[in-house]
C-alpha cells in the first residue's frame, strides 16, 4: 500500500492554517474560506477523524480591527493586536462549527506548556479529553503574554509540537503555495512540485526558501522544519495549498495533493523510543507481580493498586522507573502524581484517589501511552 493510501487510515490530525489564507492578505478574516475549511473538517469528523486546528491570524485580524496597515515591530503592539484579533478569530470558528453541530475549545499554549513535563501532561490530558468528547480544539500561541525569548517562533512549529503532544498520525499545513517545490515558483517558472519525499531527505533543505509574507512569520523553511519535528513522534506531514477545492478531503482520500513528507515511523513506537531515551529517572515505583504482568505482557497502564513501594522525590510529569520485587527495572514513564501523593495512594484502587488526596486527576499512576517497557 502506498503512503498516500495509508493516509486514509490516519485517525488523528493536526491541521494548521496560515495567516495569508485566513486574512485574505490583510483584508480581514476570509469568512467564506473559513466556512469551507470548517465544512471539510465537519465531514472529516463524520468519517471518525479526530481534529485539532492550529490557527494563525490573530495578529493579522487585530491589525485589521485596529486599522494598522503594517505589522508592528514593538512586542507590546504585537501583543495588543493578538489580544484584539483573537476575539474575532475564535468567534469566527465557533460560529462556523456550530452550524455543523460541533463544539470548539480555545487552547492558548506557551513554551512552558510544552517544555515543563507537568504542564506537558496537563496540556496533553486536556487535548485528548476534548477529542474524546468530539470537540475540535482551536490552538494558538499565547501571543498576548509571550516574549520573543520564549516564543515558538511560528505556528508551523507550534503545530508540529501539538502533533508530538497528542501522538497525531498526520500534520496538515495549509499555505498559500501548492506545496514544496524544487525551486522558488515565484521566480522560476520551471519549478516542479515535490509530490512525495522522506522528511529527512538531504536535498530538501536546499530547495526551500526562508522568506515569509508581510502578515506571517513562517516560510517554507519553517514548514520543512515543522515536518521534521512532527516526524519525531511518527507523524507524516502534508503541505498543501489551502485555497485548492476540498483540499482536506483530497488528503483524506489519499489523492496526490500538495507535498507529502513521510516520517518512516509509527507514532506510538516513536513516542516509546523518545521516552526510553530520556534522561535518568528521578525516582522509582516498586510493582507487585500482577502489575508487572499487566504492564509488560498486557500493555496496560500502571494503576496505584499494583504499587508496593515509592522511592525518590519526584513531581508530576517526571520520568520514573518501574521495578519488580527484585529491584530490576521493567519499565519507565511519565508519572501523573508526585512522590508524596504516590505514597498516599499506593496499593489503593483508583476509586479511592479522590478520598485520599482530596481530588482525582487521573485513574493511572502512569498512562500506557506514557509508559515504555524495557
Amino acid at each position: 500500500m502506498s503512503v498516500r493510501n495509508q493516509l486514509r487510515q490516519s485517525r488523528r490530525w493536526v491541521v494548521k492554517i496560515g495567516s495569508a489564507l485566513l486574512t485574505a492578505n490583510g483584508k480581514g478574516l476570509d469568512r467564506e474560506a473559513i466556512a469551507g475549511w470548517c465544512q471539510q473538517m465537519a465531514d472529516l469528523r463524520q468519517q471518525g477523524i479526530e481534529l485539532i486546528l492550529v490557527s494563525s491570524g490573530a495578529v493579522a485580524e487585530g491589525m485589521t480591527r485596529l486599522g494598522w496597515a503594517e505589522r508592528p515591530h514593538m512586542i507590546h503592539d504585537l501583543q495588543a493586536a493578538a489580544a484584539v484579533g483573537q476575539m474575532g478569530l475564535v468567534q469566527a470558528y465557533e460560529s462556523c462549527f456550530q452550524t455543523f453541530g460541533l463544539h470548539t475549545a480555545q487552547i492558548l499554549l506557551g513554551h512552558d506548556d510544552i517544555s515543563a513535563r507537568d504542564r506537558y501532561l496537563n496540556a496533553r490530558s486536556t487535548l485528548t479529553t476534548l477529542l474524546s468528547l468530539g470537540v475540535i480544539p482551536v490552538v494558538n500561541e499565547n501571543d498576548t503574554v509571550v516574549t520573543d525569548e520564549i516564543r515558538f517562533g511560528d505556528n508551523d512549529t507550534l503545530a508540529a509540537l501539538v502533533a508530538n503532544l497528542v501522538d497525531a498520525d498526520l500534520l496538515v499545513i495549509l499555505t498559500d503555495q501548492r506545496g514544496l517545490f524544487d525551486a522558488d515558483p515565484r521566480t522560476n517558472p520551471n519549478a516542479k512540485l515535490i509530490c512525495e519525499s522522506a522528511v529527512n531527505e538531504g536535498r530538501l533543505e536546499n530547495m526551500v526558501g526562508g522568506s515569509a509574507g508581510a502578515l506571517g512569520r513562517g516560510g517554507m523553511v519553517t514548514k520543512l522544519r515543522a515536518a521534521k519535528l512532527a516526524a519525531r513522534s511518527g507523524a507524516n506531514t502534508v503541505i498543501a495549498g489551502g485555497a485548492e477545492p476540498d483540499v482536506l478531503m483530497e488528503v483524506a482520500a489519499g489523492k496526490s495533493v500538495g507535498t507529502l513528507l513521510t516520517s518512516g515511523q509509527q507514532p506510538l513506537v516513536a513516542r516509546k523510543q523518545w521516552l526510553a531515551g530520556m534522561s535518568k529517572p528521578g525516582g522509582s515505583l516498586q510493582l507487585d507481580d500482577g502489575a508487572v504482568r499487566a504492564v509488560k505482557d498486557l500493555g496496560k497502564s500502571l494503576l496505584p493498586v499494583g504499587v508496593r513501594g515509592v522511592s525518590g522525590q519526584f513531581q508530576r510529569g517526571d520520568l520514573i522507573s518501574c521495578v519488580n520485587a527484585g529491584g530490576i527495572e521493567v519499565a519507565r514513564g511519565l508519572v501523573n502524581y508526585s512522590a508524596e501523593e504516590a505514597q498516599k495512594i499506593k496499593g489503593q484502587t483508583s476509586g479511592n484517589i479522590e478520598e485520599l488526596l482530596g481530588y482525582c486527576g487521573d485513574d493511572e499512576l502512569i498512562h500506557r501511552d506514557n509508559l515504555v517497557v524495557l
